[in-house]
């Protein structure tokens, strides 16, 4: 589903974010990034979302070659990739049920649609109580679930979780990552970066270390090591 092709991304200065890498994320794959910071991982997921362009090589979404999409095609592309970001950035001023019906509004979706779709992915991620919530009458776990539930809601190919557990307690980070495998076990391929040791070695699914720029581990049950 998603290949990477010797792809290196130079800066200005010389500085090398992603220097000759390669893999494949195969369908319904769950996939962790991991190694320090600067080591490269965000500068993947941004190729991926096409928010960076390779200095040399492709990254691949089915047979597209993503970079080689025309402007107009970019949003629709993006679309089929759901984001989970470390900071949650819901809309203040729109309840948990807002937030999620605006992701749906954006990608067209309507009326009918939103008031079918916007309970059972709160129900999904256990907070249909929450739904007319806004995000500072929530805590940074539920923040993060609604989160979770505004980018699954227009059912994406892939989910990319870019440091989802970040500022969370452990009891929180337990719970998200639970609910990421649930997606996961619903066919979604995950692609997860995190710095958390224990969610790694929980998971014992695939994960790719990175180190300046570089895959140097690449292991189909792995553990973090650094």
């Amino acid at each position: 589903m998603i290949h990477f092709d010797k792809v290196s991304k130079i800066y200005s200065g010389n500085v090398a974010a992603l220097d000759d890498v390669t893999f494949s994320v195969a369908p319904g794959e769950f996939v962790s990034i991991v190694g320090h910071s600067g080591a490269g991982k965000s500068t993947v997921l941004k190729m991926l979302l096409v928010e960076e362009w390779p200095t040399s090589g492709s990254v691949f979404f089915e047979s597209t070659d993503v970079h080689a999409l025309h402007a107009r095609d970019i949003p629709a592309y993006r679309r089929r990739i759901g984001v989970v970001f470390q900071d949650f950035r819901l809309l203040p001023h729109k309840t948990a049920y807002e937030n999620i019906a605006f992701a749906m509004e954006v990608a067209g979706r309507d009326d009918a649609e939103i008031s079918s779709d916007v309970p059972e992915v709160l129900r999904l991620v256990d907070l249909k109580d929450k739904m007319w919530n806004f995000p500072d009458e929530l805590s940074g776990g539920e923040r993060q679930r609604i989160a979770i539930a505004r980018a699954i809601v227009n059912q994406p190919d892939v989910i990319v979780a870019d440091e989802p557990t970040g500022n969370l307690d452990p009891k929180n980070t337990k719970e998200i990552i639970e609910i990421l495998q649930r997606i996961n076990e619903l066919n979604t391929t995950v692609l997860l970066t995190t710095h958390n040791k224990g969610v790694i070695d929980s998971l014992g699914k695939r994960v790719l270390t990175m180190e300046r720029g570089k895959i140097v581990r690449d292991d189909k049950k792995g553990r973090y090591v650094l």
